[in-house]
C-alpha cells in the first residue's frame, strides 16, 4: 500500500513525540515496523532541510521587474564601457 507524505509524516512524528511506542503506532496505523523505522529516519535526516530552505529561498520577481532590471543592467554596462 502506498501512503501519502502527510500520513508518513504523522506516523513518523508520532515516534519522535514518544506519546506511544513503536509497536502501538504500528498497530494503530496498520504499518509494518520496518516502514515506521524508515519514515522516522527520513524525518530525522530531513528535518534540518526545512530551516535551510527557509534561508535559501530566492525572492519572487515578476516578469516586468525582471525586464526592468535587465534593461537597467544594460544601461549600466554601456555607462561603464564609456567611462573605461
Amino acid at each position: 500500500m502506498n501512503h501519502d507524505a502527510g500520513f508518513k509524516a504523522r506516523v513518523a512524528l508520532g515516534t519522535v513525540k514518544g506519546e506511544r511506542t513503536g509497536s502501538e503506532l504500528c498497530g494503530f496505523y496498520g504499518v509494518h515496523p520496518t516502514m515506521l523505522h524508515q519514515w522516522k529516519k527520513a524525518l530525522l535526516d530531513g528535518v534540518a532541510d526545512i530551516f535551510e530552505r527557509e534561508s535559501k529561498k530566492a525572492p519572487k520577481v515578476d516578469e516586468d521587474t525582471m525586464r526592468a532590471l535587465q534593461a537597467r543592467s544594460g544601461e549600466l554596462a554601456v555607462a561603464i564601457d564609456f567611462l573605461v
